[in-house]
């Protein structure tokens, strides 16, 4: 049997997607920048996509600008925020994803800001007293805090930080790569300067993201050499990766309350199972309703060969993660689960979810890795 259950690091591409997609693949091939009729044809397919994003985040075209990824997007907004306020001053916290902490850490090392990192609790909680603290202390910063941690799941007080933000007269930028297409989010109404996408999260293409540009402020270019997305981002668009990626979310929001009924309860039963079967058993991060309904990072007891057990689930069929897939061939563990101070003598685990995913996998997975931890099952394999 083989089980997918490392939906964070990317997810199967939708049939309705690909099938969006497949023209632009093949028959309609213009140049977007062209301006004979086959090159018409794809520019109006791309607007059609970015008016399609706009309305379903509440949002007008205007705002929204297509990237290559989240990563790009990240980048974009950090470091073209900082360059076009002159910004001197960022927050963020040493739980983010490395698209986030390693672009502040490089700026702070080229000496165009200071750095300072809001404390979280061991649930991966921000601490929104000390932010405030560091706001009133630096004002007019830059501040940059994920919706969702991609490690453990636990969600950030979206409406409460982006109203500190704002009167502390700071810039707010959030990667909702995780949770974007998984929650509704009328942005409209959030306080909220610039979020990021990337379209692979939530069944549509890999290479494909955007970049949420509130209308109250405007950034420098991070790509030069074209005219592309109204002068932001030089280079012939991905055309039938924005295509996909609009087709995708548009999915996403229409059968959100069924996938977010299937997916918690896929949640939900594989929490209780792993209780009822392996003693000792913890989670990293929230696990309740402050977490994402994807995501579930699991703390198990320790092993012998828990160096082993990533590898070990894979030869079982089991698809899972220690951590951020960007992470990848690192010895070094998670950088997330170091930083709350979790026991990194036991194994962890993160188990994500998708609308493909069903209870029997759930029994298989959490029937092997009982097995793998030398525990007796009690649950059909």
């Amino acid at each position: 049997m083989k089980v997918y259950l490392d939906n964070a690091a990317t997810t199967k591409l939708d049939n309705e997607v690909f099938e969006a997609m497949l023209p632009y693949m093949k028959e309609e091939f213009g140049n977007p920048s062209s301006i004979h009729a086959f090159g018409r044809k794809t520019r109006s397919a791309i607007e059609g996509a970015r008016k399609m994003v706009s309305k379903l985040l509440n949002v007008t075209p205007a705002e929204i600008f297509f990237t290559s990824g989240g990563t790009e997007a990240d980048n974009m907004a950090i470091v073209k925020a900082i360059e076009t306020y002159g910004i001197t001053h960022a927050i963020s916290s040493k739980i983010e994803h490395h698209a986030v902490e390693h672009t502040l850490c490089e700026l702070e090392k080229a000496g165009k800001i200071k750095l300072s990192w809001v404390k979280v609790d061991k649930k991966g909680n921000v601490d929104l007293k000390h932010l405030e603290e560091l706001l009133a202390a630096n004002p007019k910063s830059l501040v940059s805090l994920m919706h969702a941690n991609n490690e453990i799941g636990t969600l950030l007080p979206f409406k409460k930080v982006g109203e500190l933000c704002e009167k502390y007269e700071s810039i707010f930028h959030s990667d909702t790569v995780q949770t974007m297409g998984h929650f509704p989010m009328d942005l409209r109404n959030i306080k909220v300067h610039m979020v990021t996408c990337a379209g692979h999260k939530f069944h549509g293409p890999k290479g494909v993201g955007f970049l949420y540009v509130n209308h109250s402020i405007k950034l420098k270019p991070l790509i030069h050499g074209g005219a592309q997305e109204r002068n932001m981002r030089g280079g012939t668009e991905n055309v039938y990766g924005i295509v996909g990626l609009a087709k995708a979310l548009e999915i996403c929001f229409r059968d959100m309350e069924e996938h977010q009924t299937h997916i918690r309860g896929l949640k939900n039963y594989m929490i209780d199972e792993l209780k009822k079967n392996i003693p000792g058993v913890e989670f990293n991060g929230e696990i309740g309703e402050n977490s994402l309904y994807t995501v579930l990072n699991v703390h198990l007891p320790p092993s012998d060969d828990a160096e082993m057990l990533l590898f070990n689930l894979d030869i079982q069929g089991i698809a899972a993660s220690g951590g951020s897939a960007c992470s990848s061939g690192s010895d070094q563990g998670s950088y997330v689960l170091r930083g709350l101070g979790v026991d990194v003598t036991r194994p962890s685990v993160r188990f994500s979810f998708s609308k493909y995913n069903t209870k029997e996998e759930i029994d298989y997975a959490v029937g092997k890795l009982v097995e793998l931890i030398g525990k007796k099952v009690s649950i059909k394999n």
